[in-house]
């Protein structure tokens, strides 16, 4: 990216110093920063129209400039220094987002939840992000589908719906994952069940019948499993409901390019919250779940029991990275209401507002027409 790095400029240090690394991207002509534009893919200057292409490499060559981290390392302490990084980061007190701040930024709004917060948190040691899923949809596209979506929703609030469309701006934010590979082997002992019918004579209405009556005969089953976990993806915030970010899926993670700080100009950035042996806890979990699977299906039969399970896991590294999201928080009426948007599909998800007027005039719709149905159905008798 070669191009897009002769506009950047840096200050700090990230070395010894260990003060935060902020990059600006003035623009040539006129001086104002660039953004990262998704439709062109490169960046852009709003001001006075100039723009400077990047050069995105084919998957491939992506694939092959994302390296994996060491996990033990990291745990140890013993990662090189240059895979770390001081970031200024705000704090949100309502909904404890961890938000990056840019060059010369000391207040803002948290865009977790419309908040307003001022930063004294000064700067934090992180691992730097290994890659990035770069934005594809820009604002408009996104905010196209979050009035879609609002749309479809039944007795969403019309005040919500028309202050959500015409509204402010949406933000743009990196939300930051952590990815873990790991090859696993597992031994285990459980029990194969095989389904048989056995035939018995029983009395109903004064009759006596034959039925068929199931069973199962299970028999000792142990064996071995083992499995290759590939990027298997952790949420590192907690500033989101979880449930927001899982219905976001899936990612292309294949779409993924190495980090540069390119991309993150004119978006936000949320620090990680959720520590690596954290992530790492989770990321088993999804792992024992896949290999429960694997064990059922080498068992086979009609049905299964798992006694035990022991797993093995060698060669476990990871990756930080960095997955793109438009957000949208509302205050309505007292109340804050939040929409995310896959900034790669358009996908939506968010808090579900009820309109009680719009729910009280359905409710009393429908007991209308009931009783009318009544009334012309007692009539006809």
């Amino acid at each position: 990216m070669s191009t897009s790095r002769k506009a950047g400029q840096s200050s700090g240090q990230n070395d010894g110093g260990h003060s935060p690394q902020e990059h600006r991207f003035p623009c040539p002509q006129c001086g104002a920063d660039y953004r990262f534009d998704p439709a062109a893919a490169q960046l852009v200057c709003d001001f006075c129209g100039h723009h400077e292409p990047m050069d995105i490499a084919q998957a491939p060559a992506r694939a092959a400039a994302i390296t994996e981290m060491d996990f033990r390392a990291a745990l140890d302490g013993a990662l090189p220094e240059a895979e770390a990084q001081d970031i200024r980061t705000l704090h949100c007190p309502n909904c404890a987002a961890q938000i990056e701040l840019g060059a010369g930024e000391h207040a803002t709004e948290c865009p977790f939840c419309a908040t307003p917060v001022v930063t004294d948190t000064g700067a934090q040691r992180q691992i730097k992000p290994r890659a990035v899923l770069p934005f594809a949809l820009d604002e408009r596209a996104a905010r196209s589908a979050m009035g879609d979506w609002l749309g479809r929703l039944w007795f969403a609030p019309s005040g919500l719906k028309k202050y959500a469309r015409k509204g402010r701006k949406m933000q743009g934010i990196y939300v930051p994952y952590w990815t873990f590979d790991a090859d696993t082997a597992s031994r285990y002992r459980g029990e194969r069940g095989t389904v048989y019918y056995e035939t018995h004579s029983v009395m109903r209405d004064g009759k006596r019948q034959k039925v068929q009556v199931a069973k199962v005969r299970w028999t000792p089953k142990s064996g071995r499993v083992a499995r290759f976990f590939d990027d298997v993806l952790v949420l590192a915030a907690t500033a989101l409901p979880k449930r927001f970010t899982d219905a976001l899926e899936p990612w292309d993670l294949s779409a993924l390019v190495p980090y540069a700080p390119e991309y993150l100009a004119g978006f936000r950035a949320q620090a990680y919250s959720v520590p690596l042996e954290e992530g790492y806890a989770e990321a088993r979990a999804i792992m024992d779940r896949a290999i429960a699977r694997d064990v059922r299906f080498d068992i086979g039969g009609d049905r299964q029991r798992i006694h035990d399970i022991d797993t093995s896991v060698r060669d476990v590294t990871f990756k930080h990275i960095l997955l793109p999201v438009w957000m949208a928080a509302y205050k309505y009426r007292g109340k804050t209401y939040r929409f995310v948007v896959n900034g790669r599909t358009g996908k939506v998800q968010g808090a579900r507002p009820y309109s009680a007027w719009k729910i009280a005039v359905a409710v009393v719709a429908g007991l209308i027409l009931a009783a009318a149905i009544g009334y012309v159905a007692a009539i006809q008798q």
